[in-house]
């Protein structure tokens, strides 16, 4: 069984407790569990359990405690008697981080959840990191903790073998120190650092910044900013470009949305198009955000109006029934290793309620997907704009 989908309701027993974790947005249909083995693998090393890759526990009491990347809280929930410092990009990682700790029957303290866009602690003496499917992330975010790290503190990565590569390993030796992996047990993997004081890994290399393309409509030429861990950080990927060359010209005074925005080239483009509308940019991820609000402050200059929201997609208390005249999308189809819909769905599901009458969704997938089936169903109708082998845009119309 893949250990991120066995049955939702498992609860992760550790020595500080047994938990009944979710994801967030919780959905009882959902079969994608808010824990995995790599999570329960670190839990049992800092509890020095038999058959873990310690041997006595790891002291934790009084000490400055930070976890960078936990997917749903579940080692914030079960560290939370040590008061840890959580950092998170993700809007809704935090999100479940707040309702498994009130589950939990901890207090739910906002100062100690932090996102990768706020001031990092000044000091750590105990990191804890679940490796991130961006790499790039993980080089920013050990960039921006080294100044907390001092010669005592006790650094251990965790991540499936999957997860895990030299190039993991590679960032934390030249960032951190010295490094070495654990056994693999369920999948999972540790890691070990041991920091250097004498290193001088120098400044993060992020933001990124590139031109775009002589093709692409009215973002052509234009830079665009990438903050560490956004989609395609180094170039346009295929799916935008495609969207680019067939996007609709906002009219003046209509709000329009750009939902999953990554760095903002596709509500940057609309801007352009259309100067008087009015730009709304969201993501959950908040250095997704921050690319997309440097993208447009670039282009369209720095008193530009916009809106930039992490959020869950066009949550109901941040976007009023009829308060959208055109969506434009382009959703993801992961939750980091598993492969889902869910996302989609609620952005199709949130773009409907939002949308005024007449308004618009346009979004770009790929063909095999299948979007236009479920945009049917939910919209009652769904028009081809235009096509090729790899990728559709697709619209639909609120009546």
């Amino acid at each position: 069984m893949n250990p991120q989908t066995a049955p939702a309701a498992t609860p992760l027993a550790t020595s500080w407790g047994t938990f009944d974790l979710t994801r967030f947005p919780a959905d009882p249909r959902e079969r994608l569990r808010a824990w995995d083995a790599a999570d329960e693998y670190l839990l049992r090393h800092l509890a020095g359990e038999a058959g873990s890759a310690a041997g006595t526990p790891t002291e934790l009491t009084g000490r400055r405690i930070a976890v960078l990347g936990d997917r749903w809280g579940a080692l914030t929930t079960a560290l939370a008697p040590y008061e840890p410092v959580q950092i998170t990009d993700s809007h809704l990682g935090g999100q479940a981080t707040r309702e498994n700790l009130a589950g939990a029957g901890a207090a739910v303290d906002e100062a100690r959840l932090l996102t990768t866009r706020d001031t990092p602690p000044e000091r750590i003496d105990v990191l804890l990191v679940r490796v991130p499917k961006s790499l790039a992330l993980l080089e920013d975010q050990l960039h921006r903790l080294a100044p907390a790290i001092h010669p005592g503190t006790v650094v251990v990565g965790t991540g499936m073998v999957t997860e895990i590569h030299t190039s993991t390993l590679q960032l934390f030796e030249k960032i951190l120190g010295p490094t070495r992996t654990s056994l693999a047990v369920r999948k999972a993997r540790l890691i070990f650092c041991t920091p250097d004081p004498a290193l001088d890994p120098g400044a993060s290399p992020w933001p990124h910044r590139y031109a775009l393309p002589p093709d692409v409509g009215p973002a052509s030429g234009r830079t665009v900013v990438n903050h560490a861990g956004t989609f395609c950080a180094e170039r346009l990927d295929i799916g935008t470009r495609f969207f680019l060359a067939h996007l609709p010209t906002p009219a003046a005074g209509d709000r329009v949305v750009d939902l999953g925005c990554g760095n903002g080239v596709v509500g940057t483009a609309a801007a352009l198009a259309g100067p008087g509308a009015e730009l709304v940019f969201v993501d959950e991820s908040h250095q997704a955000v921050a690319s997309a609000e440097e993208t447009f402050r670039t282009n369209l200059g720095p008193d530009a109006a916009a809106e930039f929201l992490a959020a869950d997609a066009l949550a109901p208390e941040l976007f009023a029934p009829g308060s959208v005249d055109l969506v434009l999308n382009n959703p993801p189809f992961h939750s980091h290793q598993a492969t889902t819909d869910a996302t989609a769905w609620r952005m199709f599901t949130g773009s409907r309620r939002a949308l005024k009458p007449g308004g618009e969704l346009w979004v770009v997938g790929n063909r095999h997907l299948g979007y236009h089936v479920k945009l049917r169903k939910l919209f009652g109708n769904c028009q081809l704009v235009a096509g090729n082998p790899k990728f559709v845009v697709l619209r639909a119309v609120k009546r």
